[in-house]
């Protein structure tokens, strides 16, 4: 397996590129990279050069960048909306789906939804009374209201006046079938595997907006309609564990989808509670056994990225650097007592 490390913008240095490979991580994940990362950000994609120097940076430092996540709301919110620009925007993500090729960056994550994350709030709830997410829908005074015309994924991308209204799930099947049959050739012939998260929170409708991945059902609608090797899940184990479908559902979920081999990367997370109240615990104290998961991935053949995310907020000098240590000594750990061999 590859030990890996999710930064955003906000957590990249060089520095933190370094404190990375004193922990042992040897691949890295970056979420929608700013343009002082990726100047080309600015005309609509993310140009080859612009992700060989990022790559090149990376490699600096003895790691790997194995993943981009999430691509940026104003460069395709039109394709998320099906919008008048959304034939510009969708070949402008073809270049950047290329340009990842190019790069030898292997995979490509996203969330295809327009009312992204709501409900969730940082709280003391984690062990100790450490600071983490929480999500309570009755506590989410905008879950049931429409979302403004011009918003994508939590963002003002654009002016506009009025709200989307109701969109349903055939909508946003629509959407998603004519985004997938126009860029997973692209992505097959540049060898970049595209790997949707899923929902979170895993709600059917939010804002008046169906969602689509909220199930394993939903999941494999997706490869039965787009059946592609390089259509694949970014299997958010925090998300699958929220859904409210038994405290088995989470390890059924990795159980098939290894076996599929449809896992492109894991966010290997931990959280206590399910839909429609939870909140994100230490890798080692939510309602998952980490060591029972690991096992699955292990013997079903998993050999990809695991990273952890939303690591609880301690109150010390560094916190997530603080966080993300434990978080990985923990789960290197487990893959020694695991005897799981990790990449360098």
């Amino acid at each position: 397996m590859k030990m890996g490390l999710g930064f955003y913008p906000s957590t990249y240095s060089e520095d933190a590129l370094s404190f990375a490979k004193q922990i042992g991580v040897s691949h890295i994940m970056i979420h929608i990279p700013s343009a002082e990362m990726l100047p080309s950000a600015r005309e609509g994609y993310w140009s080859a050069e612009d992700l060989q120097a990022l790559v090149r940076q990376v490699e600096g430092h003895g790691l790997k960048l194995e993943a981009i996540e999430n691509f940026e709301p104003r460069h395709w919110a039109h394709i998320l909306t099906a919008g008048p620009k959304r034939e510009e925007q969708m070949d402008n993500v073809k270049r950047t789906i290329e340009n990842l090729g190019k790069a030898g960056i292997p995979i490509m994550g996203y969330n295809f939804s327009l009312a992204a994350v709501a409900g969730r709030k940082m709280l003391p709830y984690a062990r100790g009374g450490a600071i983490s997410p929480v999500y309570d829908k009755d506590a989410d005074e905008n879950f049931d209201k429409p979302l403004p015309n011009g918003f994508v994924w939590g963002q003002q991308v654009e002016e506009a006046e009025g709200d989307m209204g109701d969109v349903s799930l055939e909508e946003m099947w629509d959407r998603y079938d004519w985004f997938m049959d126009r860029i997973l050739p692209v992505a097959e012939a540049a060898g970049v595997k595209m790997a949707i998260h899923p929902d979170d929170p895993p709600v059917p409708v939010m804002r008046h907006v169906n969602r689509l991945m909220v199930s394993v059902d939903r999941y494999d609608e997706n490869f039965r309609r787009h059946p592609s090797p390089n259509n694949m899940v970014e299997f958010c184990q925090g998300t699958f564990t929220e859904m409210p479908y038994g405290d088995d559902y989470v390890y059924d979920a990795i159980d098939h989808f290894t076996k599929m081999q449809k896992i492109a990367y894991v966010h290997f997370r931990n959280v206590r509670g399910k839909l429609p109240r939870y909140y994100e615990e230490f890798i080692d104290s939510g309602d998952v056994d980490m060591m029972r998961a690991l096992t699955l991935y292990r013997d079903n053949g998993f050999a990809g990225m695991i990273i952890p995310d939303h690591v609880p907020t301690m109150p010390v000098k560094e916190p997530w650097t603080t966080g993300v240590a434990y978080t990985i000594g923990y789960m290197r750990a487990l893959c020694r007592a695991l005897h799981i061999d990790l990449e360098d």
